[in-house]
């Protein structure tokens, strides 16, 4: 009896951003995340007479669904196996807001799929599996701190784990401006960005910001960490500002949130924001002060729903 997939989501702390080839989701720079404990996925894969999708409990179709079965079609090909296939899934994310939903969905998705047909895989492979369906669900194939290679191929473009249990004093908060779908994808946002007449720069940091973050968890040096995701962020998002036409996904509460974070660490609260395709502010902070800030949030927020994070998981198969 297939087993149900359990993947954590994962935020990027160097950012991906652009796509080399979008059948592939061949990506045109490397990134490095950290999977988060409060955020999952769980997908469970058994044959069926007809394909079906259902998400946290509701029957899915359209391009949702769609998107899914194609992706179950091309894992079919790839492995030369055949059958209809029912996927429920249950998903602790919300969904499309901004809080990378997909990389653990499609993480939990492709251990599914390599469970239902005891495919045997390593994790290089589930990997590359979980790339097809988002390239961001690479990394959530790993706990910790993990790197998305960008490589040249289907064969050489995969995650791999950098540090899955990481001696650091580190907390996720993700603050929810909005937990509405985003009007713009990500996917539609990465090519809109490559106009921006900054891109090119955006490409040639790439290395070096990977390898400066990879020395700071290296020395677990928090405010390093901290400040690097914070810059990288802002760089992403400099993309959607001068790309041509200027779009953004900020909202008011957005600069609200990041303005509260600097005031924060003027006062010697030290914390940093990361930010993804979306309205929704992630603050970094040791443990010893997240309690303090997230106060904070809540005296300048009205309703505001905050969760903390910490280092979650590699993929697992649940019991």
């Amino acid at each position: 009896m297939s087993k149900t997939a359990r993947a954590h989501t994962n935020i990027a702390l160097i950012k991906y951003w652009g796509k080399k080839d979008a059948k592939l989701r061949l990506p045109l720079m490397s990134s490095l995340s950290m999977t988060l404990d409060a955020f999952y996925s769980d997908t469970k894969i058994s044959d069926s007479e007809q394909m079906s999708f259902k998400l946290n409990g509701q029957a899915v179709s359209g391009p949702a669904a769609d998107r899914v079965f194609a992706y179950l079609r091309a894992m079919q090909d790839r492995f030369g196996v055949k059958g209809n296939l029912a996927v429920e899934s249950v998903n602790q994310v919300p969904t499309a807001a901004g809080l990378a939903s997909s990389s653990s969905a499609f993480a939990a998705m492709a251990a599914a799929f390599a469970d239902h047909y005891q495919l045997g895989v390593d994790r290089q492979e589930l990997s590359r599996m979980a790339r097809m369906g988002s390239g961001s669900a690479s990394r959530s194939v790993f706990g910790g701190f993990s790197v998305w290679q960008k490589g040249d191929s289907d064969q050489t473009s995969y995650a791999y784990p950098l540090d899955e249990e990481p001696d650091m004093d580190l907390r996720l908060l993700a603050v929810e401006i909005n937990d509405q779908e985003k009007k713009i994808s990500s996917t539609k946002g990465m090519e809109m960005s490559k106009s921006s007449p900054f891109y090119q720069v955006w490409l040639d940091r790439n290395d070096s910001e990977i390898k400066e973050m990879e020395e700071a968890i290296k020395q677990a040096d928090f405010s390093k960490l901290g400040s690097l995701a914070e810059l990288n962020a802002s760089e992403m998002h400099a993309l959607t500002f001068t790309a041509v036409p200027g779009f953004t996904y900020f909202e008011p509460n957005t600069i609200k949130a990041i303005k509260l974070v600097q005031d924060l660490r003027q006062q010697g609260l030290e914390c940093y924001y990361t930010i993804d395709a979306g309205p929704n502010v992630k603050v970094l902070c040791k443990g010893e002060n997240s309690k303090d800030i997230i106060n904070c949030f809540e005296s300048s927020f009205d309703r505001v729903k905050i969760i903390e994070a910490g280092f979650g998981p590699a993929v697992t198969l649940l019991d």
